[in-house]
């Protein structure tokens, strides 16, 4: 099973997800944090369809830190029930890949 995740965050503002992503990565919870400053969302949420302009965060970590990451995310986070969305790293050059084991923890 692949050590290493890519999280997928979404946020209602650009600033909120460059906070979140500097706590990450300061607290040694992310390796990076990645901003996408707009993307356009449509979901179904409290009984009708929503669409929203928001932020999207690609962090990367490891599986060994991500329980602490989650928890730290929905404690920053303003929305009741956070995108907090991880996926294996299922291949990727061993010093990247290498980078992110060393950086978090």
């Amino acid at each position: 099973m692949p050590k290493e995740l890519v999280v997928l965050i979404t946020t209602p503002t650009f600033k909120e997800a460059r906070a979140i992503g500097k706590k990450l990565v300061e607290e040694k919870l992310a390796a990076c944090a990645n901003i996408i400053p707009r993307v356009e969302s449509v979901f179904f949420w409290q009984g009708r369809i929503r669409q929203e302009r928001e932020s999207l965060m690609v962090i990367k970590t490891q599986r060994s830190v991500f329980g602490r990451l989650m928890k730290r995310v929905k404690s920053l986070h303003r929305y009741s029930v956070p995108e907090i969305i991880a996926l294996p790293i299922t291949r990727g050059s061993k010093e990247y890949l290498q980078w992110i084991r060393e950086t978090t923890r």
